[in-house]
């Protein structure tokens, strides 16, 4: 992160230069810490300009000018989620800088510092990543501004742009500019967008893509909005996924197929690399988001669930990608060495913990269908068995040191049910088997599970099981829980305001809460992010897979459902009468048994 230690290791030039928004961590659950150590592993020395000030130059000129290129990230979390609240609200901390201090990077980062490196340096390559500029690489509905933007490669001077999970492409680009290729001439790395001149689009000879509706088309009209969302959405594949092509003004953005998923050898191979798992010895104060994650594990990558309030789809795909047990269990062992571990493994899992080493046997020949989704409803040729990550918990278990492993990233229930259901394949292996491990050992008294409505229609536009899944999984899992003498809860997340949600349906939901006296302080009220599907919905009022009208609540409307979610809140009590007033609901106010807010 500085000249200092540049010199301390004989560098006095970096070939790469990583600018990020977070206070900088190595550790493997951060983006930049990730990239870097995989760039310096392929050979190439590395420096780090972490929260740099954007309103001179001095931080952005700290490190020199790169031999190869400039890397520009927002950091963990896209800048305006990072800054803002649901209800757009100034958020008072920042968990990814030092002290939990809000401020120390500025709204859309990505573009921020691309525009002050091409200012400075204005003949080095910048190449864009991160989640930020991954999800905003087509024109997008921003809930902040409450316009259309542009693809940001549109908007910020850089020359490339990786989306997903960058190994692959970071390492690939590095070896061609290492060979003196100009960057300009870099335009086909998989998993990479590029933008081109109208004019020179014009002119070119076009090849296998899917051209989409152009920026102008989305901006002015929500059908072709809505439709060029589901023409780029079914293209997100390695396998079959072809280059997708949108015109802006004066631009065109020319999104390359995605990436293949990494191996099993080359996932064990990148969470192997020596990570301090530390923030960086610079920082006087705590980093508030390393304590949560800092003896947790990644077991695998990708989600085949395809929730239409996720972007995963767009970013780690449909694809599972797992590690090998024997790399997972060297990585615990090596934390057990640490002065300062206490024998508890925080969480072991990826975006959905029990999809650990799940396959399909489509996914290597064919990807992941485009016509049909893995989960909603559940197919028959996806392998669901737990055999594989029950075998990694146990052998986790047994590493001298540990005392307890924790998966904390949230399970599909659907999946444990289904894994005993008959007539799917692997319907022979006993689900209760990963239930009884689960609640025996690595529930912390507490499992959060998502189940986000109760209401079919709406659980079904967001391609989620329905309430009767979720019935049956709370029972099976009081009942494991019974026989093994634990009291253990399930900590229900719920979400207010999402596309197809009515003030009716939050009602329903209202009443399920008090009705099983659920825990509702983990709720979230939705907030329309880039590239959901979810989002889409909002802006345009079209469900894109379907074509169909989609009640949207905003205003007010937004601010009764999630006062209903919390309805025991009497901070809520206005908008709760308000809203069971607007439903006719008349009965449920008062204080008789049943009713959700006195009189």
């Amino acid at each position: 992160m500085s000249m200092h230690e540049a010199k301390e290791q004989s560098l006095h030039e970096f070939d790469i230069i990583l600018v990020t928004g977070d206070a900088y961590v190595d550790h493997p659950s951060f983006g930049t810490a990730v990239i870097g150590r995989v760039l310096q592993d392929a050979g190439y020395s590395v420096g780090i300009i972490s929260q740099p000030d954007w309103k001179n130059d001095a931080d952005f000129k700290k490190l020199g000018k790169p031999r190869l290129f400039f890397g520009v990230t927002s950091g963990n979390v896209d800048s305006m989620v990072n800054h803002y609240t649901a209800s757009l609200k100034t958020r008072s901390d920042d968990v990814y800088s030092p002290g939990g201090k809000a401020g120390l990077r500025p709204d859309r980062a990505a573009i921020v510092y691309a525009d002050k490196l091409h200012s400075i340096f204005r003949d080095t390559p910048i190449v864009l990543g991160g989640i930020e500029a991954s999800l905003r690489r087509f024109a997008h509905y921003d809930y902040w501004s409450g316009s259309v933007r542009r693809s940001i490669l549109a908007d910020a001077p850089a020359d490339i742009l990786v989306f997903g999970m960058g190994e692959r492409q970071v390492v690939g680009i590095a070896e061609r500019l290492a060979k003196g290729e100009d960057i300009k001439n870099i335009t086909d790395v998989a998993g990479t967008a590029i933008k081109i001149e109208l004019k020179k689009w014009r002119e070119t000879e076009h090849g296998d893509y899917v051209v989409i509706p152009g920026f102008t088309e989305v901006e002015s009209d929500n059908e072709q909005y809505a439709r060029a969302f589901a023409l780029h959405y079914n293209e997100q594949d390695p396998i079959r996924g072809k280059a997708v092509v949108q015109v802006h003004p004066k631009t065109v953005v020319i999104q390359n197929k995605p990436a293949m998923p990494l191996t099993t050898d080359e996932l064990d191979h990148v969470y192997e690399l020596p990570y301090t798992r530390m923030a960086h010895p610079s920082y006087k104060e705590k980093i508030p988001a390393l304590a949560p994650v800092r003896f947790s594990v990644v077991s695998h990558r990708g989600c085949f669930a395809a929730c239409s309030f996720c972007a995963l789809t767009h970013h780690q795909g449909r694809i599972i990608q797992s590690r090998s047990i024997g790399s997972i269990v060297r990585e615990v062992t090596g934390m057990t060495k640490m002065p300062d571990f206490k024998g508890i493994v925080q969480d072991v899992g990826g975006p959905t913990a029990n999809m650990y080493s799940m396959n399909c046997a489509r996914w290597e020949k064919h990807g992941a269908c485009n016509d049909k989704n893995c989960l909603h409803p559940l197919c028959k040729s996806l392998g669901i068995s737990h055999e594989k990550q029950v075998e990694l918990l146990r052998r986790l278990r047994e590493i001298p040191g540990v005392r307890k492993v924790f998966v904390g990233s949230g399970i599909r229930y659907d999946l444990v049910l289904a894994d005993n259901r008959p007539g799917f394949r692997e319907s022979r292996r006993d689900s209760s088997g990963y239930l009884r491990e689960l609640c025996a050992h690595h529930v912390s008294g507490q499992l959060k599970v998502a189940p986000e409505h109760v209401s079919k229609k709406v659980t079904d536009i967001m391609h989620k099981p329905g309430k009767d899944v979720f019935e049956r999984f709370r029972n099976a899992f009081s009942e494991k829980n019974r026989e093994l003498g634990k009291e253990q809860y399930i900590i229900p997340y719920f979400m207010s305001g999402h596309p197809g949600c009515t003030v009716d349906d939050m009602i329903e939901l209202a009443e399920y809460i008090r009705d099983n006296n659920l825990y509702t302080e983990q709720v979230q009220d939705f907030t329309p992010t880039p590239m959901t599907a979810s989002t889409c919905m909002y802006y345009t009022g079209i469900n894109p897979f379907t074509g169909e009208r989609v009640h949207v609540a905003k205003g007010r409307e937004k601010k009764i459902q999630r006062a209903l979610l919390q309805y025991r809140d009497m901070r809520n009590r206005k908008l709760v009468l308000e809203g069971l007033g607007m439903a006719g609901r008349d009965e449920l106010v008062g204080g008789g048994r049943g009713c959700l807010v006195g009189r």
